[in-house]
C-alpha cells in the first residue's frame, strides 16, 4: 500500500513540476533593431535599453500570464533586406508571439510584408513614413510618430516665421523623401507663398559639400533637414562650416527630432546652436507615473537623460504586453483583436489605435509633440527654448538668431 501511495505521490509531484515548468516558459518577443552600420546604431541601442528596462519591470512583477518576457534580438543593420530576413527568422524559427523595435521606415516597410504574410502582430516603434500605415495591414500597429503629423506641424511653424524661401535636405529613404514631400504639400496648402524645394542626399555619403555650396549665393531663410544621424550630423556641420547656417538670415529646422540623441552635441558642437527642432519629448511635458519610473531607471542604467525614443520604445512594448493581458492569450489572432479595440496606458499617455483607412490606419494619432530651439552649445533639452508644446500654442516670437 505504501509503495502504491509513494508512486502515486511521485507521479503527482512530477505532474506538478511539469505543469509549473510549462507555465513558466518565457514568452518570446522579437526585436528587430540596428546594432551595426549603416543604420542608426544609436537608435538601436536606445530602443534596446528602454525595452530591457520595461521588460525587467514586468518580469519583477510576475511577468505576463504567469510567464516571464524574453527577447529574441536580430540586427537589421538599417537595411530592408536584413530586416526582412530577421523577421522571417524570428517568426518561423524562434516562434516569437510579436515583433517590435524597428526604428527606420525603409526597414519597417520590408518587415511588415513578412508579418502580414504570417499574420503576426507587429508594433512599429519609430518608422515615420506614412506608407507604413497606408499599406492597411491588420497586423501592423503604430505607436511611432508619423510624417503627416510632423509635416503639418513644421508647415505651421514655417508659416508663422513669415519666410518665403525654404530648402530641404532629405535622406534617400522612405522617411526622408516622404517627409520632405509631405512638408511641401502642407506648405502649398497652408502658405502657398513659400517657395520650397528639396534635394535628396545619399545617407551613406560622408560629404554633402556640393549641395551646401549651392546655397551660398542665394541662402534660404530656412534649411529643413529630414535626415537621421550620422548623415544629419555631417550635413549640419557642413552647413555651419560653409557659413550657410545658422546666420542672422538662415535657420536650420530639424525634422527628425535628433537634438535629444545622446551623441548629438559631441558630433555637432557649434553647428547645433540655434537649431530649431520638432521633438516628441521635453521635460516640461506632463509626465505619467510610468514615464517617471522609466526616466529614473534609464538615467541609472545609462547615465543619460531619456529622450523621446526611450518612451516610444517602452510604449511599443506596453501595447504588446497589454494585448496579451487583455486577450488572456499569446495567440496572434487574439492579440491582434485586443490591439484593435483596446486602450493602453503608456509612458506618453493613453494610447488607442485609429481605424480610419490611410495615413492614420492603426496609428495612435494623439501623440504629444513639441517645437523647441537650442540656444547654447551642450544645452540639455530641459534648458532649451520651448516654442510650442501640449497645451502651449506656438510662440515664434521666442525664436533666436545669431547676431
Amino acid at each position: 500500500m505504501m509503495n502504491i501511495l509513494s508512486k502515486t505521490s511521485l507521479a503527482g509531484l512530477f505532474a506538478f513540476i511539469s505543469f509549473n515548468a510549462l507555465a513558466a516558459d518565457p514568452i518570446l518577443i522579437g526585436l528587430s533593431i540596428t546594432q551595426s552600420p549603416p543604420g542608426s546604431v544609436v537608435q538601436g541601442t536606445q530602443v534596446k535599453d528602454a525595452m530591457e528596462i520595461y521588460r525587467d519591470m514586468i518580469n519583477s512583477a510576475g511577468g505576463v500570464l504567469g510567464r516571464p518576457i524574453q527577447f529574441v534580438i536580430e540586427d537589421n543593420q538599417g537595411i530592408p533586406e536584413k530586416g526582412r530576413s530577421a523577421v522571417e527568422k524570428l517568426i518561423t524559427k524562434d516562434k516569437v508571439v510579436a515583433i517590435t523595435g524597428t526604428h527606420q521606415s525603409s526597414v519597417c516597410l520590408s518587415e511588415i510584408e513578412v508579418a502580414h504574410r504570417y499574420q503576426v502582430p507587429y508594433v512599429n516603434t519609430n518608422c515615420w513614413a506614412d506608407s507604413v500605415r497606408e499599406k492597411g495591414y491588420p497586423e501592423v500597429f503604430n505607436t511611432s510618430p508619423y510624417n503627416s503629423l510632423v509635416a503639418d506641424s513644421m508647415a505651421d511653424t514655417i508659416k508663422s516665421m513669415k519666410v518665403k524661401h525654404v530648402v530641404g535636405f532629405a535622406e534617400n529613404t522612405d522617411y526622408g523623401i516622404g517627409l520632405a514631400k509631405g512638408l511641401g504639400a502642407a506648405l502649398k496648402k497652408k502658405d502657398p507663398g513659400v517657395e520650397f524645394k528639396f534635394e535628396t542626399l545619399d545617407r551613406a555619403s560622408k560629404d554633402f559639400t556640393p549641395a551646401v555650396l549651392a546655397l551660398k549665393s542665394n541662402p534660404p531663410e530656412v534649411v529643413v533637414l529630414t535626415m537621421l544621424p550620422p548623415a544629419a550630423y555631417i550635413a549640419l556641420n557642413q552647413l555651419y562650416e560653409q557659413g550657410v547656417a545658422p546666420t542672422s538670415k538662415t535657420i536650420v529646422y530639424d525634422g527628425a527630432g535628433m537634438a535629444d540623441y545622446p551623441d548629438f552635441w559631441q558630433n555637432v558642437t557649434e553647428a547645433g546652436k540655434y537649431m530649431l527642432t520638432i521633438g516628441m519629448y521635453h521635460p516640461d511635458m506632463k509626465q505619467t507615473e510610468l514615464s517617471k519610473q522609466i526616466s529614473a531607471a534609464y538615467k541609472k542604467k545609462t547615465g543619460n537623460d531619456p529622450n523621446r525614443l526611450i518612451f516610444q520604445a517602452v510604449d511599443s512594448l506596453v501595447v504588446v504586453v497589454e494585448a496579451m493581458k487583455q486577450s488572456k492569450s499569446t495567440d496572434p489572432a487574439k492579440m491582434i483583436a485586443a490591439l484593435k479595440t483596446g486602450t493602453f496606458d503608456g509612458a506618453r499617455g493613453q494610447m488607442k489605435f485609429d481605424t480610419s483607412p490611410g495615413i492614420s490606419y492603426q496609428q495612435w494619432i494623439d501623440i504629444p509633440y513639441v517645437n523647441y530651439q537650442l540656444t547654447d552649445v551642450n544645452q540639455s533639452v530641459g534648458k532649451t527654448s520651448l516654442l510650442q508644446g501640449p497645451g502651449m500654442p506656438l510662440n515664434i516670437g521666442k525664436l533666436q538668431r545669431p547676431k
